[in-house]
């Protein structure tokens, strides 16, 4: 007796159709806080000179639409010993949330921020990101990458490796190379990557661009600057499209590779009075955006 191939012929149909799960993403930057394709807006660095409060205004402002916090910045005039980090009580997380939605500037990252190779500690900054709605943090900890992983996966929050300029006195200081961050990140959760500083790239004498092809589906999020010099460590920060970081070729590169992650301004310079200089910036990347 003959068997039937229809049992064997269903089984390999269902085969086919059933595919391997997808590794899982960070959660998108919603419409709204995009620029076109990118979702642009400050570091709140660029305002160090003043309280995160007006941090968030100057931001919005300037016309961006998401901010991404660093840890130490003093909240509020009327509250000069509160400082803005992940143990901030859940009173004035809440007043940051309330202001952060009236301006319509979304918080998406929170760095540069220690992450310490102790469980305790760290997990104390992935809950703040979470409760705070952040979509990843910003680091320089490479020595606690295999808990950064760990707690990647448990919250969802990315982690992206941060680059400052390259140090020839000391050579132990290996993010400010991209091919080290590539190395580093190499077969780990899709959630940890670069969030790359275009400026220090600039400083150490490496085309933005040439970096951000290396480091290819793993850039988390970016720090932007455009420089008056390009290899020297002393160039200071320009309005977009009139330094060395040639900023459309990387807004062409990270197009190209459909970033989904956030621009952070860094204008360090002109800290005073720089609002109007960073609503140039945010000016040029909406000029970009509008193109054909």
């Amino acid at each position: 007796m003959k068997l039937s191939l229809l049992p064997l012929l269903a089984c390999s149909a269902l085969a086919v159709l059933v595919l391997p799960s997808q590794e899982p993403a960070l959660k998108p930057i919603a419409a709204q806080y995009r620029t076109g394709d990118f979702a642009v807006g400050c570091q709140a660095w660029t305002f160090n000179h003043f309280t995160a409060v007006e941090a968030i205004t100057k931001t919005a402002a300037a016309g961006g639409k998401v901010i991404e916090f660093y840890p130490g910045q003093p909240l509020a005039l009327l509250a000069p010993d509160v400082l803005l980090d992940h143990n901030l009580d859940q009173e004035h997380i809440d007043g940051l949330k309330k202001l952060l939605a009236e301006e319509g500037v979304l918080a998406v990252n929170y760095g540069v921020v220690d992450i310490p190779n102790n469980e305790v500690e760290a997990r104390k900054i992935f809950e703040f990101a979470k409760n705070m709605g952040f979509r990843a943090l910003t680091t320089e900890s490479t020595g606690s990458i295999d808990l950064i992983e760990k707690l990647v996966k448990e919250t969802g929050i990315g982690v992206g490796f941060h680059n400052h300029p390259r140090r020839p006195q000391q050579e132990s200081y290996r993010v400010w190379d991209p091919n080290y961050i590539l190395e580093l990140v190499k077969g780990r959760d899709s959630r940890i990557g670069a969030a790359g500083d275009t400026g220090h790239w600039t400083r150490s004498g490496i085309n933005p661009v040439d970096a951000l092809k290396i480091l290819e589906g793993r850039i988390i999020s970016i720090h932007m600057k455009d420089l008056s010099a390009f290899g020297i460590d002393s160039a200071h920060d320009q309005v977009f499209g009139t330094g060395y970081s040639n900023i459309a070729g990387v807004l062409d590169e990270l197009k190209r590779q459909h970033f989904g992650g956030n621009i952070s301004i860094e204008y360090e310079f002109n800290w005073d009075h720089s609002v109007t200089d960073v609503a140039q910036c945010i000016g040029f990347v909406r000029g970009y955006a509008a193109q054909p």
